[in-house]
């Protein structure tokens, strides 16, 4: 640090050392009486103190110079991925490689602030020759750089990898943010080997029950032309396809579908295999293990009606046609066979009825808390109608009946319909709704209103509703075969009748979760070297989140271990952070109580193997020697690792910066001045008084 007075300052202080001079001689000069030595004494201490004092008043600036030396930067990033460990160039000597890379670390350390990194699915401080990352992301290594090193004097980057990036982006446009240098070594073998591996599977994780559902596996093979190799698909063990592969070429590609049959719910786990050829580098790369989740999502209607009727072929055909839905009609003497509770959504077509032939299937559907579509029409008993439900009152009806035709309802958003859609409705034929004063609850979602002939009207034609969480439509006519017909005879391409039949079972057959206990993961499916993280909720008897309880889970692998965790508590929910877990198949069981009562919630997931590592065996120098280049630096091999020392000694470049930081400063802050002056003055009275002098 060095501190001196800015330009100006030296004539202020000239100034007020000259005042202080003149003040101390008008008052010393013709003084007889002291000794010389005590009189020059007190000369100068009236000086020093008029000269401060005066400095003080004029209040000049005081800078001050600091000097901070950076010394160059060096970091050194080393591979610590399964690839690294797997493929080994000829005569590659591991135990001599971690040693030369520590000495590079200690001789560089002579000159230089050497900081050392770690990457592979993740960056880690310090050397690490383990060699168990399970993807390599060099982009989030030189990501870390720019992050913690911004504004640093960074001299050169030491890269040692074999340029297998599998994860992340390309390195290359992270290392133009750097503006250094960057020394790679080059691992591995760039040299192809005899392998065939499974590079990538694609497929969908869910697939529906009964459904037939395609694998694309692609297939590479190096140094194996002629050969022929087989792929298997097992389904939990079991043997479900298997082709023969024949090779042609040295550099082999080729993407085989494979069709398979979804026969069974629950988590089904396939392995796909390549058959092994002989003197292969290595054999981790044959296989690979995927989880597809079954999902039985077809969900079952029952048409219920006293008598056959056009319109009932018209709603059967439309559920049909989307495959995850099973119509059934039960009409008449079926409807008291028919069991209402094996079903996701029950269509009351003009029932109750005139006849009241199902007066006891229509107590049974009461009873259960199920959605239910009412489609009224000229054979309905609307005065039964009123009272088996409460939403909707159609009074003073006296058996006659009126056109209606379909109006579009403003700002309905429970699903979408299409401009196509809207635009032919407005073309539909009238339906032919019971004549009376229709009441409906004020809660109620029109989708269509009632026109009378050109006279629009705020009565509702189709809507829904939503009663203690059971949702109901209702269709307040009859004559869909009118509406099929209009579009036949418009020779519309698309139907958007069955578009609108088929949205709106699925809006009404769409259970809403009312469970007060709920534990879930954040997804269904994760990589290994990912967190299982859980969430959890707990509702009180007014549906309320809480989380006064503790939450316990249990976690079990397919070979039925058992792990046992606790849930954290966030304000007013619950969550989990499980670490990490080997592929397979996981259930998970969690448990808590609440004013007395158990609450169980079950689940499952599945993680993923991260094969990626074993899926490129062949070492890409050409990327590293690029690198290099293109920041000036140079490509090494691990011999020659140390010679790197030398090449960033001699770079003119590499070198410590100094930084300076100016500060200007006001006297006036300077405290110990204050009591320099209070010392001369009380020095200088006191050796006058004992003097005698006043």
């Amino acid at each position: 640090m060095n501190g001196f007075f800015a330009g100006t300052s030296i004539l202020y202080f000239l100034g007020c050392l000259a005042l202080g001079i003149l003040y101390a001689w008008l008052l010393y000069r013709s003084n007889k009486n002291l000794d010389k030595k005590l009189l020059y004494g007190l000369t100068a201490i009236r000086i020093i103190a008029v000269t401060a004092i005066a400095w003080l008043i004029f209040g000049p600036l005081i800078k001050t110079l600091n000097y901070t030396l950076d010394k160059p930067v060096i970091i050194i990033g080393q591979d610590n991925s399964l690839s690294v460990g797997q493929v080994k160039a000829a005569g590659f000597d591991q135990k001599l490689y971690e040693q030369n890379l520590k000495k590079l670390q200690e001789k560089l350390s002579d000159k230089y602030e050497v900081k050392t990194y770690n990457f592979g699915d993740s960056v880690g401080d310090g050397f690490d020759f383990k060699n168990q990352g399970k993807l390599t992301d060099a982009s989030a290594f030189f990501q870390k750089i720019r992050d913690e090193y911004t504004n640093r004097n960074v001299g050169a980057i030491v890269l040692a990898t074999d340029g297998i990036f599998n994860h992340g982006g390309n390195p290359l446009y992270g290392i133009n943010q750097i503006n250094a240098p960057v020394y790679s070594i080059a691992l591995g073998d760039s040299i192809p080997k005899r392998d065939v591996l499974i590079s990538n599977v694609n497929y969908n994780n869910i697939v529906y029950l009964d459904d037939d559902f395609t694998i694309e596996v692609q297939i590479q093979a190096f140094q194996s032309d002629r050969e022929n190799t087989s792929l298997t698909v097992n389904q939990n063990g079991a043997k479900v396809e298997q082709q023969n592969i024949a090779i042609n070429g040295n550099s082999f590609v080729k993407t085989v579908p494979v069709k398979l049959h979804a026969g069974k719910i629950g988590v089904q786990k396939y392995t796909v295999q390549l058959g092994v050829l002989p003197n292969e580098i290595t054999t981790k790369n044959n296989v690979q293990t995927l989880y597809v989740e079954v999902i039985d999502g077809r969900q079952k209607v029952l048409l219920a009606a006293a008598a056959p009727h056009p319109d009932l072929a018209v709603l059967k055909e439309a559920i049909s046609l989307n495959k995850h839905y099973e119509a059934k009609l039960a009409l008449a003497d079926d409807l008291n066979s028919t069991d209402p509770s094996k079903f996701d959504l029950i269509v009351l077509y003009q029932l109750p009825d005139v006849q009241n032939i199902s007066t006891t299937f229509l107590q049974k559907v009461m009873t259960l808390k199920k959605p239910i579509w009412y489609v009224l029409g000229a054979q309905s008993n609307v005065s039964a109608f009123n009272q088996i439900q409460n939403q909707v009152n159609l009074s003073s009806a006296n058996g006659s009946i009126q056109e209606v035709y379909p109006d579009l309802a403003s700002g309905f958003t429970s699903f979408n319909l299409s401009e196509e859609d809207k635009k032919q409705f407005s073309t539909f034929d009238p339906l032919l709704t019971p004549f009376g004063r229709l009441t409906v609850n004020a809660s109620a979602t029109p989708v269509f209103n009632q026109r009378v002939g050109k006279v629009s009207t705020q009565q509702p034609l189709l809507f829904f509703t939503n009663d203690n969480g059971v949702k109901a439509g209702y269709l307040m006519g009859e004559g869909l075969w009118r509406w099929k017909l209009s579009e036949a005879e418009n020779e519309n391409q698309q139907s958007s009748l069955n578009d609108l039949i088929s949205k709106t079972v699925q809006y009404l057959s769409v259970k809403d979760d009312k469970r007060r206990f709920k534990v879930f993961t954040s997804k269904s499916a994760y990589d290994e070297n990912e967190s299982i993280q859980f969430n959890g909720t707990l509702y009180n008897e007014s549906y309320q989140p809480v989380n006064e309880s503790e939450v316990n889970l249990q976690v079990k692998n397919d070979a039925g271990k058992v792990f046992n965790y606790v849930f954290s508590k966030t304000e007013n929910s619950y969550q989990l952070d499980a670490g990490s877990m080997p592929a397979g198949n996981y259930s998970y069981v969690a448990n808590t109580t609440l004013g007395g009562k158990k609450f169980t919630a079950t689940g499952s997931f599945y993680v993923n193997a991260l094969v990626a590592e074993y899926q490129q065996t062949t070492a890409n120098h050409q990327l590293l020697n690029t690198i290099s280049k293109q920041s000036s630096g140079k490509l090494f091999m691990p011999a020659d690792l140390l010679k790197i020392a030398d090449e960033i000694l001699k770079n003119e470049n590499i070198k410590t910066i100094s930084y300076e930081d100016r500060k200007f400063d006001e006297l006036i802050n300077i405290k110990w001045l204050f009591g320099l002056i209070l010392v001369l003055l009380s020095v200088e009275w006191f050796l006058r008084k004992r003097n005698g002098e006043l």
